[in-house]
């Protein structure tokens, strides 16, 4: 029923819009005269910064829910149409077919609001995925899951090492080095999404198999583990001096061995009864926001923090569940979308070349033979059926929001340049939606030939 609603918004705007830029246009002879009135039109959509941010925020959150909504009809995870959505937006795609509407209504100069609530949002998003770490689910398989988990993050580190080698003389930044370089390809092919992971489990059914338990046991301790190394990463990236970073790695070590050693535990024991859930949730809220600021005067960047505050939730099951009810659907509704946008709006509409097709090919190809064989490999080494690790390893293939996390980071700090960010990019938007068809093709594959029965 919804989309009769979202119709509703679409279509005023559409059309608001479109009369602005081709308002002046009818004839031909009147170049100058047709620039001035579409700007004088566009101008009177928003005339002020509030309306002007407004607009943008209307239309970042209407075309991120439009194409979620699109492609679930065809079997995808919402979270790839939102995904899709901010790449539509950019110089990319709207910037080739209307630069002046694109042009206008993401100027850079007008981006500073929607770039810092994106952060916000981010900031939310990993606080509830450290959350979900339910670190407890572990026991009885915590050797299995830690093998799986990390070849599964070895093998596809290792093969983004070596297509460093390669890649490092035309793709890196001029002042960043060889390591940095390499050790940030090999995060990049890494990473499993661990929240969309989550909802794809949920959308199939498989939450509660054995299937389904292993793969969030796996993606959780996975992600925790990448999540360290990129710390480590840009610590070392950040630091001045070989004495400076290893002064910054000694603070962080210690600022975790206080949230996890200390603070973790205490918020486990503690019982909450229904009529504080408010107060507790403001006191989470600041949490995130006070460890998210330590980790970035650190100088290895707030989401670490966010994420160290979430973990340090988790051990508690009732303020999990107030977290995943009250926050986590604010911020994947409302602010997550803004830093989609944000991530297709940082291409540039000449970021992409033709040879680059073969390099996103090879990198989609690298990245997920990583991902399924690391995670088979392993899987059958202990014992697991080899449908199930197969499909294991299509699921840790996920990569999602936390890909373009991670993507974002190196971009801003500087390790990577305009292509390959595009590139990686679009690697992250495959290899999420390549899970689904992915799954279907193994239980195909699996399924006995009707023929010869």
């Amino acid at each position: 029923m919804w989309p009769k609603y979202l119709a509703m918004i679409v279509l005023p705007m559409a059309a608001a819009l479109s009369l602005a830029h081709f308002a002046g246009r009818s004839e031909p002879g009147t170049t100058s005269v047709s620039a001035s009135a579409s700007n004088e039109a566009l101008a009177h959509l928003a005339t002020t910064d509030l309306a002007h941010f407004l607009l943008q925020l209307l239309v970042v959150l209407v075309a991120a829910k439009a194409a979620g909504w699109l492609l679930r009809r065809f079997g995808q995870p919402a979270v790839v149409g939102e995904m899709a959505a901010g790449l539509l937006l950019g110089p990319l795609l709207l910037g080739s077919l209307m630069p002046g509407l694109q042009g206008w209504l993401f100027a850079p100069d007008s981006l500073g609001a929607l770039g810092l609530i994106s952060q916000l949002g981010v900031l939310m998003f990993l606080f509830v995925a450290g959350a979900e770490l339910n670190l407890a689910g572990l026991r009885g398989r915590r050797g299995f899951t830690l093998l799986v988990s990390h070849t599964g993050i070895a093998l596809p580190f290792l093969l983004g090492v070596v297509l460093a080698w390669g890649l490092y003389r035309q793709h890196a930044p001029v002042a960043v080095g060889f390591a940095s370089f390499a050790l940030f390809m090999g995060i990049s092919l890494s990473i499993t999404a661990f929240p969309v992971l989550l909802r794809i489990l949920a959308e199939r059914g498989l939450t509660t198999t054995s299937l389904g338990q292993i793969a969030t046991a796996c993606a959780a301790v996975g992600d925790a583990s990448a999540w360290c190394l990129l710390a480590l990463i840009v610590s070392g990236v950040q630091a001045q001096s070989l004495k400076l970073a290893g002064l910054n790695l000694f603070a962080v070590l210690a600022f975790a061995a206080l949230v996890l050693g200390l603070l973790r535990p205490w918020i486990s024991r503690q019982t909450i009864a229904p009529k504080y859930h408010a107060r507790w949730l403001i006191a989470l809220l600041l949490l995130a926001l006070a460890c998210a600021l330590v980790t970035e005067v650190l100088g290895i960047h707030a989401l670490f923090g966010a994420f160290a505050a979430g973990v340090a939730v988790s051990g508690n099951a009732n303020l999990r569940g107030l977290l995943v009810q009250k926050v986590e659907p604010f911020a994947i509704a409302l602010l997550v979308p803004l830093f989609f946008a944000m991530t297709g709006l940082r291409m540039r509409a000449d970021a992409l070349q033709a040879a680059d097709l073969w390099l996103c090919v090879l990198i989609i190809a690298v990245a997920s033979a990583g991902k399924l064989f690391g995670t088979w490999g392993a899987a059958r080494s202990v014992g697991m059926a080899n449908l199930e690790a197969w499909k294991l390893g299509a699921l840790m293939n996920t990569r999602g929001l936390m890909e373009l996390i991670v993507l974002n980071l190196g971009y801003e700090l500087g390790l990577i340049g305009d292509r390959l960010f595009a590139v990686l990019v679009i690697m992250a938007l495959v290899t999420t939606a390549m899970t689904g068809p992915l799954l279907g093709l193994i239980d195909r594959a699996a399924a006995p030939d009707p023929s010869h029965r």
